[in-house]
């Protein structure tokens, strides 16, 4: 599956296109949640939710302390700068 340039926005990304980056880009679905998927990085793990009009992720004790940290991000941005901002971690 071909996915549009990635300075497109995410909104213009068939849901089928988004699930298939966030594949590649190492995420699992959770099976129950369907808009919710998981992501394990050596130096941190997190939780990204698809919602009605943002990308939201919880990064799971983040700085030890046992809170989460939330970020938001609009489907307006770019796929490369959603991107850079999740995947560079908290």
């Amino acid at each position: 599956m071909t996915l549009p340039s990635e300075d497109s926005p995410l909104y213009n990304h068939p849901l089928p296109q988004i699930e298939a980056w966030l594949l590649s880009q190492g995420c699992t679905q959770d099976r129950e949640a369907l808009h919710c998927w998981h992501i394990q990085k050596d130096a941190w793990q997190a939780k990204l939710y698809l919602e009605e009009d943002r990308l939201t992720v919880y990064y799971l004790d983040a700085d030890g302390s046992g809170e989460s940290t939330q970020r938001s991000f609009k489907y307006s941005l770019s796929r490369r700068d959603i991107e850079d901002a999740i995947f560079s971690g908290p």
